[in-house]
């Protein structure tokens, strides 16, 4: 569990692939420990916002995320969509980050964790996807890598007929440190 929110935490960025790719655009996506005021035993909560490097203060996208121990040594990163999204803005930069589990809102999502052979971890969304509302896409489906330079995803959006709408297609998205 701290492995996986060690591998998670801080900033991260999108930009010198979009410099080398002009199929890519610049995100930031920033991520930080949250304390829970209700505990929560064997388990570390983040907030994540992602925002255009050039507009980091409209995050386009905001969630908690839950590290906690799954079945079989997996770990599972199940994520939580905030009901006000505008009061977490640059969350990341306050003294204090305490949140209840009112605040975080619904699971929406997970992400089902294993550490890899060659280090750090690999995962995925469940094969169906999770039930989305972005961008056109009803399902939204992703592969996560996490190692030593940062993470590259594979996040998709489908629409209700099944075709790709947004996302990764050959190239993973390549946030590094």
């Amino acid at each position: 569990v701290e492995a996986v929110a060690a591998h998670l935490e801080g900033v991260m960025s999108t930009a010198a692939q979009a410099e080398s790719d002009s199929n890519f655009v610049g995100v930031q996506m920033t991520t930080c420990r949250v304390e829970m005021s209700d505990s929560q035993p064997n388990s570390v909560f983040l907030y994540q916002e992602q925002a255009l490097v050039e507009d980091l203060n409209s995050p386009y996208r905001q969630r908690f995320l839950q590290i906690v121990e799954g079945d079989n040594n997996r770990i599972d990163s199940r994520t939580f969509k905030p009901a006000e999204s505008d009061r977490w803005v640059g969350f990341c930069t306050q003294p204090t980050r305490a949140v209840s589990t009112a605040d975080i809102g619904p699971q929406t999502c997970s992400v089902a964790l294993r550490a890899a052979a060659i280090g750090g971890f690999v995962g995925s969304t469940p094969a169906a996807g999770c039930v989305a509302n972005v961008r056109g896409a009803v399902r939204i489906t992703n592969v996560v890598v996490l190692h030593s330079q940062g993470m590259d995803t594979w996040d998709r959006g489908f629409d209700a007929a099944g075709d790709q709408v947004w996302g990764a297609e050959d190239t993973p998205y390549r946030y590094r440190r």
